[in-house]
């Protein structure tokens, strides 16, 4: 998804991810950080001020994980893009494992029936 930012190659940025962003992005000033959050609020505003961003840009992950990196924003007063998340797709699902159990014998046929 960060592939998305070559469309922008004048700007600097710095991504942080959990995995190494493979290819690297094809920009000319890119810093990237391999890190698990969450960050604690103070940790993501040392890092927003050592590398003087200016606008951060997320997902939305719909958890407290971001919440530091946000409040950090909000304190210095830079900008934030919140990326929505996609919509869930339409699926079956269940509350309970027996719930679980009961769709996956209705949607399957017998194991014998199968030839497994």
């Amino acid at each position: 998804e960060a592939g998305a930012f070559e469309a922008a190659p004048q700007h600097r940025y710095l991504i942080r991810s959990v995995d190494p962003i493979e290819p690297k992005l094809a920009v000319p000033d890119a810093v990237y950080l391999l890190a698990r959050g969450p960050f604690p609020e103070a940790d993501e505003r040392a890092l927003l001020e050592k590398y003087a961003i200016d606008t951060v840009v997320s997902k939305n992950s719909g958890g407290e994980a971001t919440y530091g990196k946000i409040a950090a924003a909000r304190a210095l007063g830079i900008e934030v893009i919140m990326v929505r998340r996609p919509p869930l797709p339409d699926v079956a699902s269940a509350e309970t494992v027996d719930q679980l159990a009961a769709m996956v014998d209705h949607f399957l046929d017998p194991v014998a029936e199968r030839g497994v």
